[in-house]
């Protein structure tokens, strides 16, 4: 049986494919699978990868006729997955030697349906190493209990889905898979999901992940169209979490993050396209007036006051009818 089903998407990344695919080589096992997604690549990725199928043990590519964008990607590897754990990594970062080994033998102990790490975020030559906010370690709990409190970092806030791995029954449950179509913040509801669905966590401090920054074909660097679908993700989460049972105890911690999330793309507003600018402010607003207005009165009043004037401001800014991310 295979030990370890690992799900890479890859798009556009001739520069940075051969480091990630060098680190599997280095992680690899006779009981692993790396199934390396090709999303419609249009530079020197597919030969790259055509390569890796025949040199790194256990690769299978799979290749996207369309581009889907990453949270395709990833339902297509999670469709072949064959593994009793799976994870993910993004085909521009790269791992440490021996580290899923390390993070399997955590997981044999542990026995949870998933865990959480640590990483290393690299920005050109700078590294620093980013924790999950969370305090417990090695502690299997119930990952709905480490939803709150609403106004502090919690571990539904670190969505990165390569930061951990998953046991399959999560999968059979239908809880691995992502939005389809999402082309950004697609974490936000899986990571919500896993947290109010899954049964057992826990959180590990292994580093092992390194997780490239400022990559110029990121959609975290483009300030396109594209970046407007956290607006989707996050409709997604408040609507999911209105319709859990503790509604009224996570509702707060949702709406709360959705208003941080907004603001911070409004205080990075230039880095937008004009028309993608103009179309911001106008599905922001439509979406702060389509959340629960006592729940968002709240989360402005425990805001600092640069932040819940904007939004307040931007709350009642007219907007086109019919607006929708």
């Amino acid at each position: 049986m295979v030990k370890l089903s690992v799900i890479v998407p890859f798009y556009n990344v001739q520069q940075y494919a051969p480091d990630t695919l060098r680190s599997l080589r280095a992680n690899a096992r006779d009981d692993y699978e790396f199934i390396l997604v090709d999303d419609c690549s249009r530079d020197g990725t597919p030969g790259i990868l055509e390569r890796a199928e025949r040199e790194l043990p256990g690769a299978v590519v799979v290749r996207h006729e369309r581009n889907g964008g990453l949270a395709t990607a990833r339902n297509t590897g999670l469709d072949r997955a064959r593994g009793e754990y799976l994870t993910f990594l993004d085909g521009d970062d790269w791992l440490a030697p021996g580290y899923y080994d390390q993070l399997i033998q955590h997981m044999d102990e542990l026995g949870c349906d998933f865990l959480r790490t640590d990483h290393v975020q690299c920005t050109a030559r700078a590294r620093s190493v980013h924790r999950v906010p969370h305090g417990r370690r090695g502690v299997v709990m119930d990952p709905r209990a480490a939803i709150l409190p609403a106004d502090r970092s919690t571990s539904v806030d670190y969505a990165y889905a390569w930061a951990g791995i998953y046991h399959r029954r999560l999968a059979e449950k239908g809880l691995l898979h992502f939005t389809d179509g999402l082309r950004t913040a697609e974490d936000r509801p899986w990571i919500w999901r896993l947290h109010r669905e899954a049964e057992s966590f826990a959180v590990v401090g292994l580093l092992g992940v390194f997780y490239r920054r400022g990559v110029a074909s990121s959609l975290t660097q483009i300030g396109d169209v594209r970046q407007l679908d956290f607006l989707r993700a996050f409709d997604q989460v408040i609507a999911e979490t209105a319709a859990d049972r503790n509604a009224d105890e996570l509702l707060p911690k949702a709406v709360r993050t959705y208003c941080a999330i907004i603001s911070h793309h409004l205080g990075s507003i230039e880095r937008f396209e004009p028309p993608v600018a103009r179309k911001l402010k106008s599905l922001s607003a439509a979406a702060l007036r389509r959340m629960p207005q006592d729940v968002l009165n709240e989360a402005l009043d425990s805001m600092d006051l640069a932040r819940a004037t904007r939004l307040r401001r931007l709350r009642r800014r007219p907007s086109p009818a019919g607006a929708a991310a």
